[in-house]
């Protein structure tokens, strides 16, 4: 290896290490902001907040543990009380949107066997036509139709 190659792989990896500490002290500041705030801490948040990918966060291990644990400890433990009124009313929407999915789904099945029937019977009406042999042309515009022959002069 040349000097100046070994020069060059030194100067991007150090670039690449430079980068990778400031995306790491952005998402650091990020998280701070949002616990400042009061905000869920998930990878969504701190991405938006740090400015930095979510492959960058899920990566590095020290920073996805981190979001990971903040995440957990924001959730509420599930409790032994009765259900509310809320969570009455989202287990009525959730079976509501599984019946109108199942309903999709029908109509969708249904719809599809219809097409098929369809393009069966375009091609059944393709292959009559094309047994038939081919259809008279009807006259270009502007003429009549009638010419049988055409003079030509020299």
């Amino acid at each position: 290896m040349t000097d100046s190659r070994d020069n060059r792989v030194a100067a991007l990896t150090a670039a690449a290490r430079a980068k990778s500490a400031a995306k790491t002290k952005a998402a650091e500041q990020g998280i701070r902001a949002l616990i400042k705030r009061g905000d869920a801490v998930t990878f969504q948040a701190v991405q938006r907040e740090a400015g930095v990918s979510h492959a960058f966060l899920y990566n590095h291990p020290d920073i996805r543990g981190r979001i990971e644990r903040l995440r957990a400890q924001a959730r509420p433990a599930m409790s032994t009380s009765p259900p509310d009124a809320e969570s009455t009313l989202v287990l009525a929407l959730t079976t509501q949107i599984k019946d109108l999915k199942q309903k999709h789904r029908q109509e969708v099945q249904e719809l599809r066997a219809a097409l098929e029937q369809a393009h069966g019977e375009n091609l059944d009406l393709r292959r009559e036509l094309a047994r038939r042999g081919p259809r008279p042309q009807p006259p270009a515009p502007g003429t009549s139709g009638d010419v049988t022959s055409i003079a030509t002069t020299s």
